[in-house]
């Protein structure tokens, strides 16, 4: 056996194939998905991801549209007001995922704001991107803007 391994190394080396250290990198993207995880609120408030099989993981505008139709019949609820206009367009920054969403400002609870946010952000990440990102959502009216650059406190 070791006369074997000492081959093996001999003609490793005659080949010009040298040994490296192993080295850091980013983690790899993940954006094979059999669908996208949407971002509810259970029973105590709390924020609970919900995978909807679509088969594809999709755009964040796609994903924060779907999120805009409801819980369906998952046991979840959500503190965004029903509305038939689901379209959400997306801008991103460097540093910001900016979303207009097709609602008021009294539509949406801070919880379900935090909704919104975490499934853009989820989206982003499984595409990819970092972590570190930031979302911000604007509503139609009455307030242009939200209050505060936000982040999901989901993803770390």
């Amino acid at each position: 056996m070791k006369r074997t391994w000492s081959l093996a190394l001999l003609l490793l080396a005659a080949c010009g194939i040298e040994p490296s250290a192993v080295e850091d990198s980013s983690e790899a993207p993940t954006g094979v998905a059999p669908g996208v995880t949407l971002y509810f609120l259970d029973e105590w408030g709390e924020l609970r991801p919900q995978l909807r099989e679509t088969g594809r993981l999709g755009t964040i505008a796609e994903a924060v549209g779907l999120l805009l139709t409801g819980a369906g019949h998952s046991g979840l609820r959500t503190e965004i007001a029903p509305s038939s206009v689901t379209r959400v367009v997306v801008t991103t920054t460097p540093e910001v995922v900016e979303l207009a969403v097709p609602l008021t400002a009294g539509d949406v609870t801070p919880r379900g704001i935090d909704q919104i946010v975490c499934t853009a952000l989820g989206v982003h990440v499984q595409s990819g991107g970092a972590r570190t990102m930031k979302a911000q959502v604007r509503f139609v009216q009455p307030t242009p803007v939200s209050d505060v650059v936000r982040t999901c406190p989901l993803i770390r």
